[in-house]
């Protein structure tokens, strides 16, 4: 099925005209597709900044707000669990409306967010901003998108969405190191001021340069029944893999927000099939080749952000590096994802998704085993190559599973397709770190008592045992002030060596993942729709 596109020519100058004696566009500038793929990738910079450079500021934000770890842990819950709940609906808010204006509202309520949170003196206020900056990102980032579908024709989407990942992939490589720098050598609000002017420039660029473009078949109305009930079956799913680890994967609280989130996901499903215009229409996957590119995303994200998760932990915990220096020795996998990228979008365009997707993965399966050898005294070379490795891999994956999905999906839906690969990467980042942390915790819980014993270190209570162990299960050794040096050492090696045994399992259990991703790949295909875009605009 392929839908046409047309341009509404009803609106301001800002939309491209048929009619001769109305407003031409500036030739070269509005609609431009490079200048319009400049502009969106200056507004998902802030977005994808944000996943990472906070981590290293809370810290500094804990200490000076005198918050709990709770509290703090909600910085970053609070700001995900709105950016995948309200991924979906942002993207059909586009489809509706035009992802011209949605992608402005979400770069200037973005903006406007992270200002607040620097201008905020208690830890109530930080958390609520950040959930509106996780509402202003659903907004912006299926939108980006949208735009580029619309814009680009289908010989250089792969090159615009290559680009478009390289961009998502620096800066959440980047994140900590910039993030270290600034909370280094400023304070813990410039983390958050940065994206200020970033988001002004955004705001300009985008009144400059996009263009509002319309499929024919556009939706009219709202599903709101499908909104609610998709909204609550993410929640649902969201929140329980941010608390399993603190209830427990065997905790009834965790399995009944499991169990609400399925109810509530079947219910969508039965809905959907009713409702005349639906949030999304279930006949989307039937095409096996955007349902291979979701699952796909899921576990690419899966691999990627769960293995990665206890990599700054090793980084900073075991080899005692700063958060500058840790963020410095992940460059080669920030460099291979910028170098890989524009390479990945040309080689699918040449060759089709398939190959370079399984490819890919192949890659990141070798660099996930290949990071399961790693040891507490292994040397910078050596990570330097899995690093690498990862980044080569990870970069064909983002960008043709992009394409994947929003290219097998109708013009009139590319919002609601950017949508869907987005939450599939937030969930699968979730869903990565909550179970390849099970993996962990369950490797240190069960080889902690013997190794502490069989190093002949004093006998702990089983409090003492707990509280051990979730300092292990970090990379940090459980010592107390006042011990003789000797003890200190003996203790340091134990958790160092428990850590090391559970980060290189939950490194197998990634590789396998990424593994049986390789398989998924196979299935996917060259977006049939890609050709409905590009209705206006000089390459």
């Amino acid at each position: 099925m392929t839908s046409q596109t047309t341009i509404d020519t009803t609106g301001p100058g800002d939309r491209a005209s048929t009619d001769p004696s109305g407003p031409t566009p500036a030739a070269g500038l509005r609609g431009h597709p490079w200048l319009t793929l400049i502009t969106v990738a200056v507004g998902v910079m802030m977005v994808a900044l944000d996943g990472t450079i906070v981590a290293i500021a809370n810290p500094a934000i804990q200490k000076d707000l005198g918050a709990s770890f709770a509290d703090v842990q909600w910085i970053t819950n609070g700001y995900f669990l709105a950016l995948a709940v309200c991924l979906i609906t942002a993207g059909k808010l586009g489809d509706r409306f035009g992802h011209r204006q949605t992608f402005l509202i979400g770069v200037t309520g973005f903006a406007a967010a992270s200002g607040a949170i620097g201008l905020s003196n208690s830890i109530a206020a930080v958390v609520t901003f950040r959930v509106f900056q996780g509402l202003f990102g659903a907004l912006l980032m299926p939108a980006a998108l949208g735009l580029l579908r619309a814009t680009f024709p289908a010989e250089k989407l792969n090159m615009a969405i290559g680009i478009w990942g390289m961009v998502i992939g620096a800066s959440t490589a980047g994140g900590p190191i910039l993030g270290g720098v600034l909370v280094e050598h400023v304070n813990w609000q410039s983390v958050f001021f940065i994206n200020v002017p970033v988001g002004v420039l955004a705001l300009l660029l985008g009144l400059l340069i996009l263009l509002d473009h319309r499929a024919e078949n556009a939706p009219r109305s709202f599903d709101l029944p499908g909104i609610v009930l998709l909204s609550g079956a993410m929640f649902c799913l969201v929140w329980a893999l941010i608390k399993a680890p603190t209830w427990g994967w065997g905790d009834v609280k965790t399995w009944g927000f499991i169990g609400a989130s399925a109810l509530l996901f079947v219910l969508f499903a039965v809905w959907e099939t009713r409702v005349a215009e639906p949030l999304i229409p279930l006949g989307m996957f039937r095409s096996i080749p955007l349902s291979a590119g979701v699952v796909l995303m899921v576990l690419m994200a899966i691999a990627f952000m769960g293995g990665l998760f206890f990599v700054t932990f090793y980084l900073q915990n075991v080899h005692g590096m700063s958060p500058i220096d840790a963020g410095l020795h992940l460059l080669p996998l920030t460099g291979m994802m910028i170098v890989g990228s524009p390479l990945a979008g040309a080689a699918i365009t040449k060759l089709g998704p398939r190959i370079p997707l399984a490819g890919g993965m192949a890659a990141t399966a070798i660099a996930m085993y290949g990071m399961s050898t790693l040891k507490a005294d292994t040397g910078s070379g050596p990570m330097s190559i899995w690093f690498a490795l990862l980044g080569f891999g990870l970069a064909p994956v983002m960008v043709g599973a992009t394409e994947v999905i929003v290219g097998n999906a109708p013009m009139e839906l590319s919002g609601v397709a950017g949508g869907l690969q987005q939450a599939a990467m937030q969930i699968g980042g979730s869903l990565g770190t909550a179970v390849l942390g099970a993996v962990m915790a369950s490797r240190v819980d069960s080889e902690l008592p013997g190794n502490w014993t069989g190093a002949g270190l004093p006998k702990m209570t089983p409090e003492q045992l707990d509280q051990a162990s979730e300092a292990v299960q970090v990379g940090v050794a459980p010592v107390a002030k006042g011990m003789p040096e000797a003890l200190v050492a003996k203790i340091t090696t134990v958790a160092h060596d428990t850590f090391i045994s559970g980060m290189s399992l939950a490194s197998l259990v990634a590789a396998g993942v990424a593994a049986v991703a390789v398989l998924v790949a196979f299935l996917t295909k060259r977006g049939e729709n890609a050709e409905a875009g590009a209705g206006v605009g000089h390459i």
